[in-house]
């Protein structure tokens, strides 16, 4: 992040702002347990990048039409200087997948085995049909087992990738009954998941089923199969009953993480903290942190961000603040998520001018102040009728090219109007349409809404 000059010093005296970094940030950061970094490009997709040149895979067929795709394959491996190994076949083969039917694309796999002697398939290029058939509109899985058996009768047993394969395949397509079908038959005929598959099929289950259909599936895996929930397991479903307010049953489910012989981690008590603070529930909160350090788990940024998060939005600013201390004595920097959390509290509580006094604070200790923090502030000055100090802080947002949030653009207009200031209401209208703060109708209604207001208060001798 760029240097950022001093703004708004003694209760946002400077006008003169230099531009703002703009860096976003308005809820608590969400720490992913296991988030998969992207993957590098295969060594699959580059032999087929040098084969087919910049083409793009899925415009190679670009009719469904058998006859015409082997026309086109007969033309791309005539035209090709690469060699012609199995992933350039399978390049192809998945590139016609993207187009044609299931049945035609088994057909051009057979073409290329008849016309191409050097071909010789491997598993992925059966785990390419399975992927197509996990998709095909079919009311059954009857597609999947045809390339299942297909895929066997040529002497590939499905492993773990390939139950992976096809279950990912039919979660990605919305067929998530079929996903328990079959990995139940896969576990049973040839191979069960592996811990990975598992947790991305429980993870799935718990967004479109009940949770008692995700426990009986559980269970029944561990029972039929000896597949044992893990941590990350404990950790999706802690997660999603967190999501839905059953925080009763989250805290159920740290016990039966003890009992399974885990210990939870941090992220499993910042995601009940969360849950406690969208609630407004800052005691248990606060308890949740309590239990977390007698069992000797470190809190980390997020935890505090979470708790001061919660204890702001529920009105108990000065414990907040209290644990921002805290928070600092161990040794966690503060980020622009923490001081925006507690100015939003601040202003929550009539205290804007506090909250100024902190952005300075903030700024002193070398936080950059985002997006969020400046918006935040702008809403409390405007409801604490600081109006002066509110259209400094406009003017710099301005000046620095940041948008408005709806909520501050709205608070900030109907302040206006309710001073009379229609002039200056009608030129922040102007700049949030400009920037695309918000939309033009909305920006349009809010300001039509308070000069009507404005209007009738005149009329009832309430405004000047």
């Amino acid at each position: 992040m760029g240097k950022v000059p001093p703004s708004f010093r003694t209760a946002i005296s400077n006008s003169l702002v230099k531009k703002i970094p703009l860096e976003p940030q308005t809820a608590i950061p969400r720490q992913v347990p296991g988030k998969t970094p992207k993957k590098k490009p295969s060594q699959h997709s580059k032999t087929f990048q040098a084969s087919v040149g910049s083409r793009r895979t899925e415009s190679l067929f670009k009719s469904p039409d058998l006859s015409s795709a082997k026309k086109v394959l007969s033309s791309i491996v005539a035209s090709t200087k690469a060699p012609l190994d199995v992933r350039f076949h399978n390049a192809l083969l998945q590139s016609y997948a993207f187009v044609s039917t299931l049945n035609d694309s088994i057909s051009l796999l057979h073409h290329m085995l008849k016309t191409q002697p050097s071909f010789s398939p491997d598993r992925s290029t059966y785990h390419i049909l399975l992927s197509q058939s996990c998709k095909a509109a079919d009311s059954s899985l009857s597609p999947v087992h045809q390339t299942l058996n297909l895929m066997v009768t040529n002497g590939f047993q499905p492993n773990q990738v390939t139950v992976d394969v096809a279950i990912r395949s039919l979660c990605d397509a919305g067929r998530i009954d079929h996903a328990l079908e079959l990995v139940k038959e896969l576990s049973l005929k040839h191979s069960p998941p592996d811990n990975f598959t598992f947790n991305f099929l429980v993870k799935n289950l718990c967004k479109c089923t009940t949770l008692s259909t995700v426990y009986g599936f559980i269970d029944d895996m561990k029972t039929s199969f000896g597949i044992k929930p893990d941590l990350v397991t404990y950790t999706i479903l802690i997660d999603n009953v967190c999501n839905s307010k059953n925080l009763r049953e989250a805290m159920r489910l740290v016990g039966v993480l003890h009992e399974s012989g885990f210990k939870p981690d941090c992220f499993v008590y910042n995601t009940i903290m969360k849950g406690y603070c969208m609630l407004s529930k800052g005691s248990e909160a606060i308890e949740v942190y309590k239990k977390m350090k007698e069992e000797g788990v470190d809190p980390d940024i997020v935890t505090y961000n979470t708790l001061i998060f919660g204890l702001s939005k529920s009105g108990r600013v000065k414990e907040a603040r209290k644990y921002l201390d805290i928070m600092i004595e161990s040794g966690h920097f503060p980020d622009a998520v923490t001081y925006t959390s507690l100015m939003n509290g601040m202003c929550r509580d009539g205290n804007a001018l506090g909250a100024v006094a902190l952005l300075e604070e903030m700024e002193r200790k070398g936080c950059t102040p985002n997006s969020c923090t400046y918006n935040t502030l702008l809403h409390g000055l405007c409801k604490g009728r600081l109006m002066a100090k509110g259209m400094e802080l406009y003017g710099a947002m301005k000046s620095a090219g940041m948008k408005l949030e709806t909520a501050s653009y709205a608070t900030l207009v109907r302040a206006l109007c309710k001073e009379g200031r229609v002039a200056e209401a009608y030129e922040v209208f102007d700049y949030a349409v400009e920037s695309k703060s918000v939309t033009d109708v909305a920006a349009y209604s809010t300001l039509e809404v308070s000069l009507k207001w404005l209007k009738k208060a005149r009329e009832q001798g309430l405004a000047v």
